[in-house]
């Protein structure tokens, strides 16, 4: 009995070491099937995000940091009006003098006065003119970031179309920049008063706007061929 019991200790001693390697594998495999699935939904999640970020405008990331910006602006205002300084000197105080002067050549580089060139050009710097006057309002902002959240941020796939109203006191002020701009160009614009002693050298109105330019522009070069053509002495 005493051998039948030796022989079977070491059959006892190999099944435990094998029970306890499968289950050693058996815990590695899980750990690695519970990786793949972590690193499968991460993949997911990152596929998501960029298929998010390529149907946003292509200047989202801007618009959305110079917001940003905005809002610690404010918050520095809000700060400063508590202990009552002036938000002004205070930044000026934090600016260096080569920071300053640095803003101010790229200030000119960016919107350098080229006079007239085209009606084009003129109706884009109108358009910038008009942009910077824009003061956003933060609060509203963040009033309608908490309410959509990611809907405020539209991309290729979002419906617009009847999903915003606007609020009253902004069409009021749409109405009043739309007055005051109509009111400036109607100085600019106003109808000149007609000379019947002035020298008819148009058939119509548009041409007599265009021989007034060309006038203007090259009438100094222009001025002997017309004297010597009225006098019938050209050559």
């Amino acid at each position: 009995s005493s051998g039948s019991e030796d022989e079977a200790k070491p059959g006892t001693a190999a099944a435990a070491a094998a029970a306890q390697k499968r289950e050693e594998r058996l815990r590695k495999f899980r750990e690695l099937h519970l990786l793949r699935n972590e690193a499968r939904k991460l993949n997911h999640q990152e596929v998501v995000e960029e298929d998010k970020r390529l149907k946003l405008p292509a200047n989202w990331e801007a618009k959305k940091a110079r917001l940003e910006w905005e809002l610690k602006v404010e918050e520095k205002k809000k700060e400063c009006a508590a202990r009552g300084e002036d938000y002004e000197r205070v930044k000026l105080l934090e600016i260096s003098a080569e920071d300053a002067e640095r803003w101010e050549r790229k200030k000119k580089r960016k919107n350098p006065d080229l006079g007239f060139s085209d009606y084009a050009a003129a109706q884009l710097r109108q358009y910038q003119r008009l942009t910077r006057q824009i003061k956003p309002d933060l609060e509203q902002y963040e009033r309608l970031k908490e309410q959509y959240g990611e809907a405020l941020y539209p991309t290729s796939d979002s419906l617009l179309h009847g999903t915003h109203v606007p609020s009253k006191e902004g069409i009021d002020r749409m109405v009043a920049d739309l007055e005051k701009q109509i009111e400036k160009r109607e100085k600019y614009s106003r109808r000149r008063p007609y000379n019947d002693d002035a020298d008819i050298d148009y058939i119509n109105e548009r041409n007599a706007k265009f021989n007034k330019k060309a006038e203007r522009f090259y009438g100094k070069y222009t001025a002997e061929i017309k004297q010597n053509l009225e006098r019938g002495t050209a050559v």
